[in-house]
């Protein structure tokens, strides 16, 4: 009972906390002298540039988070199998673009951009056009992976705390499976929660993220947000419940891939040892 009481005002307080700015921000996009009026939302949805950029800004969180996956998994089940001593190492350095500001972080791409300049005549100059270019600007994919490594460091380090990991990949090298065999098939069944837990985590950062792509001179969906708001305060404040609803869609529907059909594993019957059985005299 007093864990009830104790549990009701914490998530009503959560609850105000969370609601009473969308739904002050519902109503400013609606409110209007006449009345309620959706044309905000109409008008959004038909106006230019909000297409393109919101499928830039998810071809891109896509993108990060395939990349980010792919360098973080085997990077940390590697660790914990063959390298525990390096787990620390992993850490610092997964944890190191929370303490360098973004900002920061791309001023040095901008220096190492600016490089293309003086290599016009090599082979590399038309890499470095391929990581600018604006439908697709690889450059944005390689600093929201770096930006996103705490996330995904965080879940998969929690999704293989759970799970007995030597052993899965000991029975399944037993059975014949290959290394690439006992990463596909064996661990990474066993991580999904997390894999998806730091995929959802990595994809709203990057459709929230706004200083990198404007100071590299790029436009994904924060960009417009924020060059809408200049000339119409409700067109953004829309475009950004838009946003917001289709993130929480892009949540659900990875979360309702990582859940699947709940299984209720159970643990198989042991035969006990019969007791022995005193003797009659």
């Amino acid at each position: 009972m007093a864990r009830l009481n104790t549990r009701a005002p914490v998530l009503t307080v959560a609850a105000l906390y969370f609601l009473v700015p969308i739904a002050a921000s519902l109503w400013f996009t609606i409110d209007d002298t006449d009345g309620i009026s959706f044309e905000a939302y109409t008008k959004g949805l038909g106006s230019e540039g909000l297409i393109t950029s919101l499928t830039l800004s998810v071809g891109i969180g896509l993108a990060t988070v395939v990349l980010g996956l792919l360098l973080m998994v085997p990077t940390m089940v590697a660790v914990a199998l063959r390298l525990p001593k390096l787990r620390r190492t992993v850490e610092t350095l997964c944890m190191m673009p929370l303490v360098v500001p973004p900002i920061a972080l791309v001023a040095g791409v901008t220096s190492v951009l600016a490089w293309q300049q003086d290599l016009a005549a090599t082979p590399l100059y038309g890499t470095f056009q391929a990581l600018i270019n604006p439908d697709f600007p690889l450059i944005l994919v390689i600093v929201y992976t770096v930006m996103s490594l705490p996330f995904l460091y965080r879940s998969l380090d929690a999704g293989l705390r759970a799970v007995d990991l030597r052993v899965l990949v000991e029975a399944s090298r037993s059975l014949g499976a290959s290394r690439v065999q006992s990463l596909w098939q064996v661990v990474a069944p066993n991580l999904r929660q997390a894999v998806m837990g730091g995929a959802v985590l990595s994809l709203a950062m990057v459709l929230g993220e706004y200083s990198v792509a404007s100071v590299l001179g790029f436009r994904p969906f924060a960009v417009w947000m924020v060059e809408a708001g200049d000339s119409e305060a409700q067109l953004s404040v829309a475009a950004a419940m838009l946003s917001l609803l289709f993130t929480w869609g892009l949540l659900l529907l990875l979360t309702a891939l990582a859940g699947g059909r709940t299984r209720t594993s159970r643990t198989p019957r042991t035969s006990r040892t019969p007791r022995t059985q005193r003797k009659t005299s």
